[in-house]
């Protein structure tokens, strides 16, 4: 099997790749697929994360066939694997694992000390992929797909769960260095007020290191310091 990045003339097939995949593994109308196939690898949107550094975009090919991609994204010294698609008629022989290992090895060249996992709670093959990878489930998030919201389950490296405490106004906080979301100055990372994380408080931003304590109506985050924004595409499902 040969792994590559993805390039311009691949958008076609991505998105054949992810109709195959979804349409596998999830229970969701086709209008809902295709929604949620435009919103992210539409020809606007394939090329936004082609042209983003930060995004890594492999395709993996069977004899010369792209048969599954992955997409993952670099945060701060994180990687987030937000899709790994394979279709559906070539499951089951080992291509998902291949596909994994190399993007782990492409993130962690580009800087990542830690891997997370996303993957849609309805999805249950893909849930036990992650922990089959040896990932553990941290928490839970929620995805917006053609203007509707699903929970989604996260996944990390059990022994990088990271929890860092600090002190404002003299209460103590403890910040989720793994639970965070990739603004457009830096990460926004979740804060609770408890270091069993139960209690969420808010969100940290990583860009001028100041609290963010208010969301939009649709899961946007804004931080009134420096302007560090994030759009509303994934939230946190318990704030």
């Amino acid at each position: 099997m040969k792994v590559r990045e993805a390039t311009e003339d691949d958008g076609p097939t991505i998105r054949s790749i992810a109709l195959r995949s979804m349409e596998a593994s999830y229970s969701l109308s086709p209008s809902t697929i295709e929604g949620a196939i435009q919103q992210w690898y539409g020809v606007d949107s394939f090329s936004e994360n082609l042209e983003d550094d930060d995004v890594v975009m492999l395709i993996a090919e069977r004899d010369g066939e792209p048969v599954a991609f992955s997409e993952s994204v670099l945060v701060d010294s994180r990687g987030d694997i937000h899709w790994l698609h394979v279709a559906a008629m070539y499951r089951g022989e080992g291509i998902g694992h291949q596909l994994y290992e190399e993007t782990r090895e492409r993130l962690e060249d580009a800087g990542a000390e830690t891997i997370r996992g996303l993957v849609l709670a309805m999805n249950s093959e893909g849930n036990r992929f992650w922990e089959d990878r040896g990932l553990t489930k941290v928490g839970e998030g929620t995805v917006e797909i053609d203007g509707t919201a699903y929970v989604e389950n996260i996944y990390v490296d059990e022994d990088s769960i990271e929890i860092q405490p600090i002190v404002v106004d003299d209460q103590e906080l403890y910040i989720d260095r793994n639970d965070s979301e990739r603004g457009s100055k830096g990460a926004f990372y979740t804060v609770y007020t408890d270091e069993e994380r139960e209690d969420k408080y808010g969100y940290y931003c990583g860009a001028c290191e100041s609290l963010v304590t208010s969301m939009g109506s649709m899961g946007g985050l804004q931080c009134e310091n420096c302007g560090n924004t994030l759009k509303p595409t994934r939230w946190d499902a318990a704030w």
